[in-house]
């Protein structure tokens, strides 16, 4: 039997305060529907459906390469509604799962058991128990069986007594679920059609209804707004931090680390205080990430060292590389070995073969730097003429002075010495000492480049 997932994402959160629609409020750096979305793949489901509503188009084009359903619930009249307008093309012969695009933290052994310990022909409600259940429907047993669910405005004293609250996450058989919805009414304090009326319409039937108990409130919390949003994101940072240090990873504090992506960490890795790390990260053995910094999208080599205040984006390193203080690593930045790039040390796009040193108030952009370079404090690649970007190649084993300007196109030959305060505008030979330190000149009617066409 097939499943398909039906996520409902149609709600406005206007306790959010904000222009955005709720499930694309941010989490660990990835909208809460993003997450929903994550657990749907990897529970394999052949069909899913995303009931969307509030925000317009604005939620399905976040996420235009995702292989879903979308479906618009045009009048916000309550979940049983909101899961109607997904059934036309859900397949009779599936089950169907009902998520919450509010609902992000939900594991996957959570949703695996809910799936394995429900027969293909009943029906089970992910249940868990509070301390204050207070404002949430109530689950009613006879027995170990779930007979019914009673919403807060409609529950008896007794029934408010109940502690096992509701999730909303639903299992059970597609066709069966098509046949109670068309049943539904709205005579209810609230006037909407509630999903958990098919409960009762399943006990009548003699489906037998489960009510399998989630580990842990945390996992099931709905998110309504932003204290409870703060309050998910430092849950999910302490359950991806967890997971890393059963793998290994050592942590100054956990507490301050923020993962908004995937981490993935060798041997032997050191993590310091308040480093944050977005989109797809991978840290060589042996790696050590100091104090304040943000790495994304970017491989570091085995034995790397990142100082304390860097930022590092789309960057690659190899082994033994030592960055920082206080430098930045911009896309394309691609070190090889043992290669030191130091304080106030920006490189964009640039290669810097094995050995080589960058170490002080240094812009390389647009540029090949061969093996064993010393590039002196204050050099700058001039790679922009106004309108274009130009290339720098230094050969190996090349000294640069301090305050050198290398304005490309130029090329350092292998082995050359250029003395400090030079400017660099011709090609610098072999094993020769270049230097330039003439007067001020003004080029009279010079004429600004103009941008070339792409090709």
């Amino acid at each position: 039997m097939g499943l398909s997932i039906i996520i409902l994402a149609a709600g406005q959160g206007t306790r959010m305060r904000s222009d955005s629609p709720k499930v694309l409020q941010l989490l660990a750096g990835q909208p809460l529907l993003g997450h929903v979305l994550d657990s749907a793949r990897k529970l394999g489901a052949d069909d899913v459906c995303v009931v969307y509503g509030y925000g317009g188009d604005a939620v399905p084009a976040s996420f235009s390469d995702t292989d879903v359903r979308w479906v618009l619930q045009a009048e916000q009249l309550g979940t049983g509604h909101a899961v109607q307008q997904a059934m036309p093309e859900t397949p009779d012969d599936n089950r169907a799962l009902i998520l919450f695009g509010d609902v992000p933290l939900l594991t996957i052994a959570t949703l695996t058991r809910l799936l394995e310990q429900t027969p293909a022909n009943e029906l089970a409600v992910l249940t868990v128990a509070m301390e204050d259940p207070a404002g949430y429907g109530r689950i009613v047993r006879e027995g170990n069986r779930v007979v019914g669910i009673v919403e807060q405005k409609d529950a008896s004293k007794a029934e408010r007594a109940i502690a096992e609250i509701n999730t909303g996450v639903m299992i059970c058989p597609t066709a069966k679920l098509k046949s109670w919805l068309g049943k539904l009414c709205n005579d209810n304090a609230q006037g909407e059609y509630y999903l958990t009326d098919v409960i009762a319409m399943a006990v009548r039937d003699g489906i037998s209804v489960k009510g399998i108990k989630a580990d842990n409130w945390v996992e099931v919390m709905g998110i309504n707004d932003k204290k409870q949003l703060a309050e998910a994101e430092r849950a999910l940072q302490t359950r991806l931090v967890d997971e890393l240090m059963a793998d290994g990873v050592g942590f100054a504090d956990p507490a301050r680390v923020d993962i908004r992506g995937t981490l993935q960490c060798g041997k032997d890795v050191f993590i310091d205080v308040n480093a944050v790390f977005e989109g797809d990260v991978s840290l060589g053995d042996g790696t050590r990430i100091e104090s304040n910094n943000l790495l994304r999208d970017s491989k570091l080599g085995p034995g790397t060292i990142v100082h304390s205040n860097c930022h590092i984006e789309g960057a690659t390193t190899g082994k033994n590389c030592e960055i920082g203080p206080f430098a930045r690593m911009r896309p394309g930045a691609e070190l090889a070995n043992n290669v030191k790039v130091g304080n106030f040390v920006e490189i964009k796009k640039s290669k810097v073969a094995d050995g080589s040193k960058i170490n002080h108030l240094t812009y390389i952009g647009d540029a090949e730097i061969g093996t064993g370079v010393n590039v002196g404090a204050g050099t700058i690649t001039c790679n922009y003429d106004g309108a274009n970007k130009h290339k720098t190649t230094i050969g190996d084993d090349v000294f640069i002075g301090s305050g050198v300007n290398l304005i490309a196109p130029v090329e350092v030959g292998k082995g050359a010495t250029i003395g400090a305060g030079s400017t660099i505008t011709k090609p610098a030979p072999e094993g020769e000492l270049t230097l330039e330190r003439s007067k001020q000149t003004t080029i009279r009617g010079w004429q600004k480049p103009t941008k070339k066409e792409a090709s």
